[in-house]
């Protein structure tokens, strides 16, 4: 599956969940806080912007943000919180599309490095934060840990939530280092949809060693927004990367 086959007009206008989710408050205001500070007075870049979750109160926070989005249905339902003045946004692949300016910060969050579904393609989009950044600039990543670990023997995937309402699940290809999370979510009529997205997991080794290739030096590597220790039981990470001064 291509990306702009699954972040379509339907899936752009059911991505926000105001106050629910990653959009709650207890999640979104850490990340805010956390990009303010790495930001440091200067203009940041968002890869994969979307319909503008941190990049709007980022904005709002005297953040000057621009964004690359590929899926143009994320672009509009953006538009719908913010001008084109107030957040622009380039369309095009992470990987490869270039935004005007030097920036102090790009940022990729909630898992969205491993949409690019190769290593190389990985190994790129890191290079392009690099072409984006100043002299000591920052590249921030959220990107969870594989779940290896919770694969019953001989089975190709694990349950990760299960309610009345919405049940979601992992499979894996373990020989391609791939993953397709599916999303089924039950309305109050009992009526199942499926939301489907494929993945590239990454370990934290292998992300900073493509870091190296970029040319950045990890900076530091945390188990969320607030700051807590990684450790081998952590199951995501904040990793930092900084370009030489």
């Amino acid at each position: 599956m291509r990306q702009d086959e699954i972040w379509t007009d339907e899936a752009a206008r059911h991505y926000d969940t105001p106050g629910e989710g990653m959009f709650a408050a207890e999640t979104l205001e850490p990340t805010v806080d956390r990009l303010v500070e790495l930001a440091d007075g200067g203009p940041a870049l968002e890869f994969a912007v979307g319909t503008g979750r941190v990049a709007v109160p980022l904005s709002r926070r005297g953040v000057p943000v621009t964004g690359i989005e590929l899926s143009r249905p994320m672009v509009a339902q953006l538009r719908t919180k913010a001008s084109e003045d107030e957040i622009a946004v380039v369309v095009g692949d992470m990987a490869t599309a270039t935004a005007p300016g030097a920036y102090r910060l790009v940022y990729l969050v909630y898992n969205t490095i491993s949409n690019l579904l190769s290593q190389a393609e990985q190994v790129a989009c890191f290079r392009n934060a690099a072409r984006h950044l100043a002299p000591g600039g920052r590249f921030l990543v959220e990107l969870e840990v594989p779940q290896l670990r919770t694969l019953p023997p001989g089975q190709p995937a694990t349950v990760f939530h299960a309610d009345d309402s919405y049940v979601g699940l992992d499979a894996y290809d373990l020989l391609a280092q791939q993953l397709v999370s599916y999303h089924f979510r039950i309305d109050h009529q009992g009526q199942v949809s499926l939301f489907r997205s494929p993945h590239r997991y990454i370990w934290p080794s292998e992300m900073d060693l493509m870091a190296q290739l970029a040319g950045f030096e990890l900076e530091s590597r945390h188990a969320d927004w607030s700051g807590a220790e990684f450790t081998a039981e952590s199951t995501s990470h904040i990793s930092v990367y900084r370009l030489p001064a």
